[in-house]
């Protein structure tokens, strides 16, 4: 089975592994604040605002270093989609439409919580679009691939369907431990999928 390169799983596994936890732990503090008095809780409120802010900002400049590795580290396609008849690097192509996507969610974040022009729920609602890009990238990750690889490729596009449906549901019902608690979990388990296709490659040097 080939086995991924640094830029195109370690990165992006490092990517969910931090956000999952960061998420996990925003959802723990937000609940915990709730328990709180009022002054507490509105002190709170602010802090939570400006670290929902700051969470778009590092989305974006994450979104952009993968978008960057994709693109020129180690041979990329620096941006040439077509090259000598035939399409330049595809695979690379998939995970730079990931990352691009998932930079959009960081913009609507920041934009969302800075500016009274959208609702902040309209963040929630690019997470789930982002996810869904993602799941319908890795579903089609996989030409001339091995079976096993393919399997091995499905499992992922199965968590982030999962993940992407749970993060929709949220948008829906608003501040819902329990499925934020999930949603946390399966980004986390993304991150861990794309380290384990990392790993055997360090394995083998």
């Amino acid at each position: 089975m080939v086995m991924g390169s640094f830029k195109g799983h370690a990165l992006p596994g490092t990517f969910f592994i931090l956000m999952g936890f960061w998420w996990s732990t925003k959802v723990i503090l937000k609940y915990v604040y709730k328990k709180q008095t009022r002054t507490c809780y509105l002190s709170s409120k602010t802090f939570l605002r400006r670290a929902e802010i700051w969470e778009g900002v590092v989305a974006i400049i994450m979104a952009l270093t993968g978008m960057v590795g994709e693109q020129f580290i180690s041979g990329g396609p620096y941006l040439n989609l077509y090259k000598d008849g035939q399409w330049n690097q595809l695979l690379g192509w998939h995970h730079t439409t990931m990352y691009f996507f998932f930079g959009l969610q960081g913009v609507s974040q920041v934009i969302c919580f800075t500016t009274n022009l959208f609702p902040t729920s309209l963040s929630k609602l690019m997470l789930s679009n982002a996810i869904f890009v993602e799941s319908f990238i890795f579903y089609n990750h996989t030409h001339g691939r091995e079976m096993l690889d393919v399997f091995v490729h499905q499992l992922l596009v199965f968590t982030t369907i999962l993940a992407g449906l749970v993060t929709f549901i949220e948008f829906l019902t608003k501040n819902n431990v329990l499925l934020e608690l999930l949603r946390s979990s399966l980004i986390i388990l993304q991150g861990t999928w794309f380290w384990q296709r990392k790993l055997p490659v360090k394995l083998t040097h």
